[in-house]
């Protein structure tokens, strides 16, 4: 199982299948990274490095009592870019996690950020 440690020492889970541009996908509340499989793998078999996490308090990562802010999440997605050292990643949020992303890039930027897709987000 491959996780990351975030700042505050949770353990946040992903997955990273595939090689190539990265694509990045936050998940709706109360869902989990599996709600991406269709769309990592359809993207993984065409050439692109696809990867989801479950945010904290979800599916498989830890759930520690606090940090469940969207300041905490975008600091959590920062982690995982960074640990994964990503670069030119195109970001995708659906609902809640719509506002994950938005949230990474108003508060560490775009230097890293080739796109941004909101579904149905917050």
């Amino acid at each position: 199982m491959a996780t990351i440690k975030a700042k505050d020492g949770t353990q946040i889970y992903y997955k990273d299948w595939g090689a190539g541009k990265p694509v990045l996908f936050s998940h709706g509340w109360p869902l989990d990274a599996d709600m991406w499989d269709s769309q990592l793998n359809y993207l993984a078999e065409r050439g692109f490095r696809a990867i989801a996490f479950d945010r904290r308090g979800f599916g498989r990562s830890d759930q520690p009592w606090n940090g469940y802010d969207y300041d905490t999440f975008a600091s959590d997605i920062n982690d995982l870019i960074t640990t994964l050292d990503l670069r030119d990643v195109t970001l995708v949020g659906f609902s809640m996690g719509g506002g994950d992303v938005s949230r990474y890039i108003g508060t560490y930027g775009t230097d890293r950020v080739a796109g941004l897709a909101l579904l149905g987000a917050v």
